[in-house]
């Protein structure tokens, strides 16, 4: 039977719960029926069938921060009590048991954009004495959790005369918000600049609707955050990067207080810590602009976050003729020149390798700056044979964004297709999104690389003039990374 239920979602990252919504309700399959109309408040109310659908979206929701069967909603105090008192009354056979004896409870009053004193709390709760609960109270450990929440609007600046929602629900599940705290950046082994939050993590994995078993690849995986979610909702997780020292944790520390990295980071210490060893394949070291898999590998799903440019480099794999003659032998290392890896180049080749290793229904979820000035959505990357069904914004700087773009293949990639021209149409708005991001600051980079020079110089010469010998603090810091590996 159809029941009404109460989510209660927190309020950050807003835009990026319809999509986290709507992608789990395909991954489980579940029905439902919406109806709440304005999806920016906190406070959705939603028909599912059963109570068991209600908790496997629980189950996996990282926006949502609990859910509650609703037993009565209303603008206006008197026609809430009129609807709760018929509730109970209508279905008495059905809730009895929650009323009895033997079940403990506790009655929590919240409030969103309006504070009430502990003495209005309880004067809300005595309201409603026509309830017939007789258990004991138990506010550590109850069996049963009643709530009654009213919302007083978005804004603080004007809050309404009157709530605009009252509502009374029980209790039946928290959301996985936990995982945030459990996943946070802050106690992991092994981070760099550019490491993903936890929170943003997770919701992608969400969308790309990750199950037990998935074969989940991060072709620019950096340090692993997105692997480490998608290992944590039991992915079979892969990646790959150009930076070789990034991918063998052998880059400058980001912590402040880190002078060199531990010999024990890497990726697979880090889904060590979080008990999902088993779930490591493998990294390696790759320049994605030259393909290396085999065309029959098929991916379950790809989560990324390419490079922007702005603190890691967008670089490629590229051979350079040079004019001198070349004298090195066979036995000599080789390290490969790169060049720069436009960002046009870079989302062309991600849909066409999606396109290409995505099994059909899986999802290819990636982050795309813009400049908040030139969004329009036919902007958006393109490719035949992926549908784009979602894309949400995660505000940068005021000028600024960045948008998680979800693809679902839809259609099969034919091997004669390869070699046709391309089908993907990437925007030319972002491909300059490095430059003018820099140019448009203040202070341009140039100048305020130049301006800091000169503060090292004037310092260098108040330390001469004092008697005392500047060191190379950069230089002291290398040789400590380098005593490491020795």
């Amino acid at each position: 039977m159809w029941k009404k239920y109460i989510l209660w979602f927190a309020q950050e990252h807003v835009d990026f719960r319809i999509s986290e919504f709507e992608s789990l309700a395909k991954m489980f399959g579940f029905q439902f029926r919406r109806v709440s109309e304005q999806l920016l408040k906190p406070f959705w109310l939603v028909e599912f069938p059963n109570e068991k659908t209600a908790l496997q979206y629980a189950s996996r929701s990282i926006a949502l921060r609990a859910i509650f069967e609703l037993y009565s909603h209303s603008n206006t105090l008197p026609e809430f009590h009129n609807r709760l008192r018929s509730h109970v009354d209508t279905h008495h056979k059905e809730i009895a048991r929650l009323f009895s004896s033997d079940v403990s409870f506790k009655i929590t009053v919240e409030t969103y954009n309006k504070h009430f004193s502990q003495r209005e709390k309880v004067e809300k709760i005595e309201t409603m004495d026509y309830l017939p609960i007789e258990g004991t109270v138990d506010l550590k450990n109850p069996q049963v959790e009643w709530w009654y929440i009213e919302f007083w609007g978005l804004d603080p600046k004007e809050v309404p005369p009157v709530p605009d929602d009252i509502l009374f629900g029980r209790l039946l599940a928290q959301g996985q918000r936990h995982l945030i705290k459990d996943l946070s950046l802050k106690k992991r082994k092994f981070i760099g600049n550019t490491s993903m939050d936890a929170q943003l993590s997770l919701l992608m994995a969400n969308q790309a609707m990750v199950r037990e078993g998935d074969l989940v690849f991060d072709p620019f995986v950096g340090t692993g955050s997105l692997l480490v979610s998608a290992a944590k909702f039991g992915g079979y997780v892969l990646g790959a990067d150009i930076d070789y020292m990034m991918v063998h944790a052998q880059c400058r520390p980001s912590r402040i207080s880190q002078r060199v990295r531990e010999r024990d980071e890497s990726i697979r210490a880090n889904l060590k810590q979080y008990g999902c060893a088993d779930r490591y394949m493998d990294v390696l070291v790759a320049d994605f602009s030259n393909p290396l898999w085999h065309p029959r590998l098929l991916f379950d799903s790809i989560i990324t976050d390419p490079p922007y440019g702005i603190r890691e480099a967008t670089e490629k794999v590229e051979t350079k003729k040079s004019a001198k003659e070349d004298t090195r032998s066979e036995d000599m290392v080789h390290y490969p020149s790169t060049s720069h890896y436009s960002l046009q180049s870079l989302y062309c080749d991600l849909l066409e390798f999606s396109a290409t290793h995505l099994k059909l229904g899986g999802r290819l979820v990636c982050w795309l700056p813009f400049h908040r000035e030139d969004y329009d959505e036919a902007m958006l990357p393109h490719h035949k044979h992926l549908r784009l069904v979602a894309n949400s914004e995660q505000p940068l700087t005021g000028n600024t964004s960045r948008r998680l773009l979800t693809y679902e293949k839809s259609s099969e990639y034919s091997h004669a297709e390869a070699s046709e021209p391309r089908i993907t149409h990437v925007p030319t708005p972002s491909e300059d999104f490095r430059d003018r991001y820099f140019n448009n600051a203040l202070e341009s980079r140039k100048d305020r690389r130049m301006r800091k020079a000169e503060l090292r110089e004037l310092g260098r010469l108040e330390m001469e003039s004092r008697g005392k010998i500047p060191t190379d603090g950069r230089a002291k810091k290398c040789d400590l990374n380098k005593a490491r590996f020795v």
